[in-house]
């Protein structure tokens, strides 16, 4: 006699075994229909689960976080028999849930294309529409794999054959197709309404490019059409903002194949570049940081000793130069240890704080770059504070408040924070931990931060803040970290003399707020859609004469503005003005200063913004002290039509 305790307190009794279903369908017949499984005490599992003992249990739909991943990898199973369909010859692998969605892996007899996608959808809106029960069955190793295996999925079989023995093997059959799963899935496949396929790529089995190539099909899913809709809006738009295209039409950077992953910077877009390191040197110079700079190349013996050359050798390029492993540096924190160990530090000379603009490279697979996103070349914002355990507290807070001041002055203010505690494989005692854990708790709390817990998600060596932003289409970007760490210092031993005169090794807090500036510059094009504040554009103002009459004019004005710091073109091409406008609106340009017989005689421009928005008629006298957001100390937002 099961007692069944809901999320509200309440309390139903049962004279026998009930299952997920049965239990929503006596909650309400709208649940029921909503139903896709159940969480059982911390167990999820499927809606024809029977329950025989007393147990906690919440009913999962589409609105929550688990039924929407549910709906998504359902997905993935329904286009996996799609393909079957359609393909009889080709073997299934493997088709995980992603971020918005999920994709499958195949080898095909011959390879598709993107028209084929539109085949398989349809396909699988049939098969949705049939409305085909979903079940569950266990099978043991054997059986599972000689299943497979008489059907021809080699890849399933070598899958199964991997599994540890007496593990459970569980198999879900819809229709006449049948494959390995953990599980849960929707009840029926009339619960999938709203997906859509999206893309094809290239995968290699197990991610390893000695295997053969795969084809694997992308897709999303979601709740109902119209969360579907609003999704592929956003895609849309993203693509409308995508910083690769806007990047090459501006003129700011480009790549090619002689440089996988990394940037070709051009003149303007190595000024935004410039502008986004400068802001940075002179917000750190106030939170007196000490600017230094390291080699790129380092001994193999280093990167062993720091725990590198275990943890990240495959993502590291390395050379080999007179009986010598070199490694080039993927990371800085080892050479800015190697500043502080130069001379004796006493606790009087903590907290030491080192900053970076540190060139890094990783060897990131050819498959994962996308342009200034995930890049091989890239440079980090990187600093590191070495200070005292005392000390951590306060400096983890002055850290918090840095982030925030700098992802404000980019204009984000939407930001969420995680938490990430202290893994299964780690170094240094529980107690350091528990310390650490709480420091960083407590600076968020004190400042009525709300956060949340990533448990076993830190690094081996420390806890760690991360801090995620939100752009201006909704989309989230992992960006800033905080981190302490207690196993670097002491790994490559360094120490202070402590007040004690004892000797201790340093806390040492990695800190990165932008991470990569070539990324952040990437957030930044596509969140303001190329449309760049005035204080960050590469050119902020552009001259515009209507007739040539006014060129010496022109001339003239651009050197006044020059002469006050501003970043300044003339464009005297024998153009119509119109056609100019467009052409200058077109590049993003923030401020449009028109001049004409009236304006020359008046020693005037008339100002019009990106936008289009008409600023009037200003003295030249008054220039540029009229042009709002110029300097980036006005912050992002205050520029007028940015």
């Amino acid at each position: 006699m099961p007692n069944i305790y809901l999320p509200d307190g309440k309390c139903l009794e049962y004279p026998q075994s009930i299952s997920i279903a049965e239990i929503a369908s006596d909650i309400g017949s709208g649940l029921a229909r909503a139903a896709l499984a159940g969480m059982v005490d911390d167990r999820l599992v499927d809606t024809d689960f029977r329950i025989d003992e007393d147990a906690r249990i919440r009913i999962i739909t589409g609105n929550d976080p688990e039924g929407l991943e549910i709906i998504r990898h359902s997905c993935a199973h329904l286009m996996a028999q799609a393909v079957k369909q359609l393909y009889p010859d080709a073997q299934v692998t493997i088709g995980p849930v992603v971020e918005d969605g999920f994709y499958y892996d195949f080898a095909f007899p011959e390879r598709i294309g993107e028209e084929d996608l539109d085949k398989i959808e349809a396909m699988m809106v049939e098969m949705a529409n049939a409305d085909l029960p979903v079940t569950r069955k266990e099978f043991d190793r054997d059986a599972a794999v000689k299943f497979f295996a008489d059907g021809g999925e080699s890849y399933k079989a070598e899958i199964i054959q991997e599994i540890p023995e007496g593990e459970v093997i569980s198999l879900y059959s819809q229709g006449e197709f049948t494959d390995l799963c953990r599980g849960p899935h929707v009840p029926s496949t009339g619960r999938l309404k709203a997906f859509k396929l999206t893309k094809l790529a290239g995968a290699y089995w197990r991610g390893d490019s000695s295997n053969e190539m795969l084809q694997r099909v992308y897709g999303t899913a979601w709740p109902d059409q119209k969360q579907l809709k609003a999704y592929l809006k956003r895609i849309e738009e993203a693509e409308k903002r995508d910083h690769r295209k806007l990047g090459r039409e501006l003129g700011y950077f480009h790549f090619q194949e002689e440089a996988p992953g990394m940037a070709f910077w051009h003149q303007n877009g190595w000024a935004l570049f410039r502008q986004v390191e400068t802001y940075v040197r002179n917000l750190l110079v106030e939170y007196e940081y000490e600017e230094v700079h390291t080699p790129q190349v380092l001994d193999r013996t280093l990167w062993e000793r720091s725990g590198h050359w275990d943890k990240f050798r495959d993502n590291m390029f390395t050379t080999h130069v007179e009986d010598h492993d070199y490694a080039i540096k993927p990371m800085n924190c080892p050479g800015h240890v190697m500043i502080f160990k130069q001379g004796l530090k006493s606790y009087r000379d903590l907290p030491m704080r080192i900053s970076e603009f540190g060139i890094c490279h990783r060897n990131e697979p050819s498959g994962t770059l996308h342009g200034l996103m995930r890049a091989r070349r890239f440079t980090q914002d990187d600093a590191h504070v070495f200070c005292t355990e005392e000390q951590m507290h306060e400096e983890v807070s002055t850290l918090i408040d840095l982030t925030y001041r700098m992802y404000r002055d980019f204009g984000f203010t939407d930001i969420e924070v995680a938490l990430s505690t202290r893994p299964e494989n780690r170094v240094g005692k529980d107690d350091l931990w528990d310390r650490a854990e709480a420091a960083l708790g407590a600076a968020l709390d004190e400042k009525g931060i709300a956060y949340t817990v990533q448990e076993g998600e830190g690094a081996f060596y420390g806890p760690k803040h991360e801090f995620v932003l939100r752009d201006s289409i909704g989309r989230k970007w992992q960006c800033g970290t905080i981190q302490l760490d207690f196993s670097m210092p002491g790994r490559l031993g360094a120490e202070y003399v402590a007040e004690d005169g004892s000797r201790k090794v340093p806390v040492m807090i990695h800190r990165a707020i932008l991470g990569s500036l070539e990324r952040f510059i990437g957030i930044l094009i596509e969140d303001t859609e190329g449309k760049l504040p005035a204080w960050l554009a590469p050119v902020q103002v552009v001259i515009l004469n209507i007739s040539p009459k006014q060129s010496e004019y022109a001339d003239k004005v651009e050197k006044h503005l020059r002469n006050n710091g501003v970043r300044t073109e003339c464009d005297l091409r024998n153009e119509k003005i119109g056609y100019k406008i467009r052409q200058a609106t077109l590049r993003r340009i923030p401020y449009l200063l028109i001049v004409g017989d009236k304006e020359k005689a008046a020693e005037s421009v008339a100002v019009r913004t990106q936008d289009g928005q008409d600023l009037g008629t200003v003295p030249l006298s008054g220039m540029p002290q009229a042009l709002v957001g110029l300097s980036s100390k006005h912050g992002f937002h205050a520029s007028e039509g940015t």
